[in-house]
This record gives C-alpha cells, structure tokens and sequence, in this order.
C-alpha cells in the first residue's frame, strides 16, 4: 500500500511519517468491516446496536468483490466484525476468499463458534488473527454488561485456541469504570492462555450512548488507566483507543491522533462506508460499495473524506496547550454526547469536556442516535428493508489454503514515504 498523500497537504514539511497521515492515504490502514448485525448476545454497549440480521447485507458475491477492490488497494488487513461474524453462514467462506488473495483477516468474536477443530484451523493459518471479547476478569463484572454465560463462552474459546497451539491471538476489554481496577486481573488471564491483552476505549456509540455516563470511567480512573498502560508498554495493545490521555503529559504508543476518514473506516453489512468504526450515523456516511467504482471510489472521492484530509484548527481547543498531544479527542464520542466535534473530548483529561457535558440539558432526546438499531429489543431496521431475519448457526465446512503470511498489530509496519 502507498503512503502517498494528497498534492494538497505540506507532505514535504512532514518530519514524521505519522504526520502524513492527516492528509489521507491512498487506501485505508486500519479497515473495519462489520459483516453481519446478527448477533447471539446483546451487550449492553454495542457500539453497533447488533442483534437482528439486516436483509440487506452484503450478499457472498458482494462481499467477495469488496475483498478484489481491498486487495487491489494493497490493504494490508481487515479488521472483520459484527454483530458476531461467525454466524454469517458464508463467514469462514469469506475468510478464506480474502486470505487467498492476500488480505489478512482479524476478527472480533465473543468465542461462540471457536470450538477446538476451528481452533485448530485457525492456528494453523498464518494470515489470520483472532480477538476474544470479554469485558470483565471475572464472570461477575463481564456477564452484567456482555449476557449470562458470556464469560464461559469467551475463557473456553481462549482454552480452545491456547490447546490448538494459537499464540498472541487477543483479549479484547473495553474498558468500564467496572473493569479498570481488573487491568492486572486481566493481563494475568491473556497471559495464561497466551493471548496479547488488547484494550479499547468505550464509546458512546450505539448502545454505548444509552450507557456511556453510568459506564464510562471516572477521572480517577482515567489517570489510573493512564498510568497502567505506561508502565506495561508494548505489552498491552490499544489500537489508538486512548491517545486523549496522552495530554497527562507522556505520549502513548500509536498514532495519537484521530484517523477518521484518514486511515480509518468502517464498512457495515449493507456496505455503507462511514469515516469512523465508532461513528454509524448519517452525518458520518461516506457512501456505498454498490455505487459505481466500488470502496476504491468512496475511500478516495467521497467529500466526507476529502473534507476530513482538509488540515483542522483545532476550534475551542486550539488554545489549549496539549491540542497538538491530544488532537482534540475523539470526534465519535464528542458527537454522540451532544459536543460540538471542534470542541474538547468528553473526557478531556484537563477537564474542559466534563464541563461541557455538565451544560447540557437533562435526558438523552436531545443527542444524536445511531441510524440503524437492530437491537433484539427494537423494531425493525430504521431505513427500509423488511422485517428481522432468524439468526441460524451453522456449521465450519473443512478448508486448505496455504499460509499466507503473518498479521502484524503495529499500523506502521512496513509503511516509508513515498
């Protein structure tokens, strides 16, 4: 994949490589693509409103041309969600389809499908990687948010995969004013197994909005987060979840900045391209991979896109002397808790977010709400499309492919000007 950015950016100026990256790139670093909303569990912080499946996905030929359109892209890896991907009929299908043609494949998944012949299957193929959701060490903490039993399916899929000889697949934590003080907790559970620990910033996106101010962490805690993840390095990953807190002084490792529409994007199952994982809503909809010229089009065309490569000011934050550590924060939370997206994260570690959000008027009528809800709960999907459609599990068909190459955590790897 090229790192060339757009002629209008000051590329030539740019003394680091990350700095190219507000300018965009020609194809995205970090993709997510969420293939299905269908969903066994219903977390209480879905940042996808999952449950039901859409009518309108991606069909198996559709799915496939965006994997041709990705690897003409050179996209190095897909990061594959959902809703639960695995009880997508055509999943492993798909997966094997874009290995074969060069793109890697991380999936996120409470563990509902890992039994110990997939296991098997995927430990021995080098171009995939797995997350393991759990957002608790202990059932307690996990099943309050994630579903009864949620934590059993999550530790036996990781028991699965560490007797398959899997090793640094991950355990992916959101990270909750209930789990902060389990951080050692945790770390101690992905080294028993020989999982990475992988930890994300709770958004308040999807189901996530109705939540975020009972779960998200306190300030307290963001400091005591904050310093955990200093002192446990590279050890832990983070997927540039918590580069806010970077303005406590010490930068995190990562990019540190927000690399929505730059390097990031999400494809959902109907194949609408939105700027942001954490950003499923119409003000954020970049376009459709059915429209003519494909993802290429809407990742390199789109005005949302090309708006956001625009270089920012920083608003109310440009003041502030820790704008160029934190950027401003995270635009998908800024959005969905009614803050004006060139103003300060909600969680702004200097404390001028929580002033903000102490402004607002009472109740959640008056803050913006995802465009499509297929919770379990709700009716039908908003925008057209017919009724919810039965989730069904089936069973892996054997596969043979040969090993690829090896997923590599780390954004930057094997990027260099151009």
């Amino acid at each position: 994949m090229t790192t060339t950015a757009p002629t209008s950016g000051p590329v030539g100026d740019a003394s680091r490589l990350v700095d190219l990256f507000e300018y965009g790139l020609a194809a995205p670093i970090c993709l997510t693509w969420e293939l299905t909303y269908a969903c066994n569990l219903s977390c209480a912080h879905c940042l996808s409103s999952s449950g039901r499946r859409d009518p309108r996905e991606l069909s198996t030929a559709e799915a496939k041309a965006v994997i041709d359109a990705l690897e003409a892209m050179q996209v190095f890896y897909v990061n594959i969600g959902g809703g639960e991907p695995t009880v997508r009929p055509d999943f492993w299908e798909l997966l094997d389809y874009a290995t074969a043609h060069h793109v890697g494949v991380k999936f996120s998944t409470n563990g509902v499908r890992i039994t110990p012949e997939v296991a098997r299957r995927l430990a021995a193929d080098d171009y995939v990687d797995v997350q393991i959701s759990l957002d608790g060490a202990t059932a307690e903490v996990n099943d309050a948010v994630r579903g009864a039993g949620s934590y059993d399916t999550a530790v036996r899929a990781m028991g699965h995969l560490a007797d398959a000889g899997m090793t640094n697949f991950k355990l992916s934590v959101v990270c909750t004013r209930h789990n902060i003080p389990q951080m050692d907790e945790f770390k101690a559970l992905a080294d028993r197994y020989g999982a990475q620990l992988r930890l994300t910033r709770l958004r308040p996106s999807g189901r996530g909005a109705d939540v975020w101010d009972e779960l998200h962490p306190t300030p307290t805690q963001q400091r005591e987060l904050y310093d955990w993840l200093l002192a446990h390095g590279e050890q832990v990953l983070t997927g540039d979840s918590f580069f806010h807190l970077s303005a406590y002084g010490q930068a995190l490792p990562g990019l540190n900045l927000c690399g929505a529409g730059r390097v990031v994007c999400l494809i959902d199952p109907v194949g609408d391209v939105y700027a942001c994982p954490f950003a499923i809503h119409d003000d954020f909809l970049a376009g459709n991979v059915r429209q003519d010229g494909g993802f290429a089009h809407v990742w390199r065309e789109s005005e949302l896109f090309l708006g956001l490569r625009e270089p920012q000011t920083g608003g109310a934050c440009a003041s502030c002397s820790f704008y160029s550590t934190c950027k401003g924060g995270c635009m998908a939370a800024k959005f969905f808790t009614g803050l004006p997206l060139d103003g300060p994260d909600p969680e702004c570690v200097q404390g001028y977010g929580e002033q903000l959000l102490a402004r607002r008027p009472t109740g959640r009528d008056h803050l913006p709400r995802p465009s499509d809800d297929h919770s379990h709960r709700t009716s039908p999907p908003r925008r057209g499309g017919g009724g919810p459609v039965d989730l069904v599990l089936t069973t892996r068909r054997d596969i043979e492919r040969p090993p690829v190459g090896a997923c590599d955590e780390n954004p930057l790897s094997g990027l260099s000007p151009t």
